[in-house]
């Protein structure tokens, strides 16, 4: 298992990841708008940050903006995204962190390929499941 964190911004996402790319000599791996997502987006959201990687070169940043319907208060703007190498695993952990606490998304199949879940713990930690599946 690997665990990376999670940051949601208000809109200016982009402009954020630029600045640790200066500040921490990373490179942006990937920038995926909420327009490409195959649910429909407002004109407004079109070109935010849907999902956004920056490279450290030892670890990996994950990003976001906040979805029209949540906004990210700093403080409680991240979660910690767990990528796991097998489906049981992912699941297993998923059963054991949501004891407790809340499912706040199901694992379930992605349009990017993954079986995904989120849940907050009992200490109300927010985490991410991620299992990419198999190409093919």
């Amino acid at each position: 298992m690997q665990a990376n964190i999670y940051i949601y911004f208000n809109g200016n996402c982009e402009e954020a990841m630029n600045y640790y790319k200066e500040a921490l000599g990373a490179s942006i791996e990937m920038l995926v708008r909420y327009g490409d997502a195959p649910k429909p987006s407002d004109d407004a959201q079109k070109n935010k940050i849907l999902h956004g990687v920056l490279d450290t070169g030892g670890s990996k940043i994950y990003c976001s903006d906040s979805s029209v319907n949540h906004s990210a208060v700093t403080g409680d703007n991240f979660s910690v995204s767990l990528r796991f190498d097998t489906q049981d695993e992912c699941n297993r952990t998923f059963e054991n962190l949501c004891e407790g606490g809340k499912i706040i998304m199901p694992l379930q199949n992605t349009f990017w390929g993954a079986w995904f879940g989120m849940c907050a713990d009992k200490y109300d930690i927010h985490w991410m499941f991620n299992w990419d599946q198999p190409k093919g």
